[in-house]
């Protein structure tokens, strides 16, 4: 299923990426892919293939969560995040066999698998996934971080600790049919993301979802601050490694 979706993806979607990436080439004269490395199955190291959209070498600047005001997001750039245009290219990754369709989102090491406790490794168990139920739920989450004194701090505790147990529920629950459903609400979330979290949190419930996960999926008010799984305290600037603060 995710060589015969990606293959068609590809083929549909490849005339928006030649002029998407045509337009980032003609902004600044640079590479218009980003070879980003991320953490994937079994702990492992890969490539993860984007669209660039923020001026090169942003990541020298060693902050990996980035903020709706983030100055280092191009003109191009927004528009390709607000169409998760750079996420396409990501299915050149489920093709090489590093990533699959559906499953958690990968992260850095910094400030991302070197902060994971016990149970959150566990999600390692799984490929990274283009997109999954956080994905649906936090698609805004630059607008979430927008303003934050330090993006990547309170990413760990506002998105990360509820993302982290949308994850371990699907890990304990995937199926093909469950896979079909975070498809579509993932397509419906671009034009109409309040029914999608509507779908979100049918999901939930028929999951027997804690009700306080299901609340916080349904947006109803902002993302409170939450314990990641695991843990037993909101992650605080003492917590992180000096490996993690690099």
């Amino acid at each position: 299923m995710d060589l015969l979706i990606s293959t068609v993806v590809l083929i549909l979607a490849g005339p928006l990426l030649i002029v998407v990436m045509v337009l980032v080439w003609l902004q600044d004269r640079h590479h218009p892919l980003y070879k980003a490395t991320r953490v994937g199955q079994g702990g492992d190291d890969f490539i993860m293939m984007k669209v660039r959209s923020m001026v090169v070498h942003a990541d020298r600047t060693g902050v990996n969560s980035t903020g709706a005001g983030d100055r280092r997001i191009t003109g191009v750039g927004r528009f390709i995040r607000r169409y998760k245009i750079d996420e396409l290219s990501q299915f050149l990754n489920v093709i090489r066999g590093d990533m699959s369709v559906i499953g958690p989102r990968p992260q850095t090491r910094a400030w991302g698998v070197d902060l994971y406790t016990d149970e959150e490794k566990r999600m390692l168990d799984l490929k990274p996934g283009i997109t999954d139920l956080a994905s649906i739920v936090f698609s805004d989450e630059g607008e979430i971080l927008a303003g934050a004194e330090h993006a990547d701090l309170r990413y760990n505790q506002v998105i990360r600790p509820w993302k982290s147990r949308l994850a371990l529920l699907y890990r304990g629950n995937a199926s093909p049919g469950l896979d079909l459903r975070i498809m579509w609400l993932t397509a419906l979330a671009i034009a109409d993301k309040p029914r999608a979290l509507r779908g979100v949190g049918a999901i939930l419930e028929d999951l027997h979802a804690d009700p306080q996960l299901i609340a916080v999926c349904r947006r109803e008010t902002s993302v409170p601050e939450g314990i990641p799984p695991g843990a037993d305290h909101v992650v605080r600037m003492e917590d992180v490694t000096p490996t993690a603060a690099v």
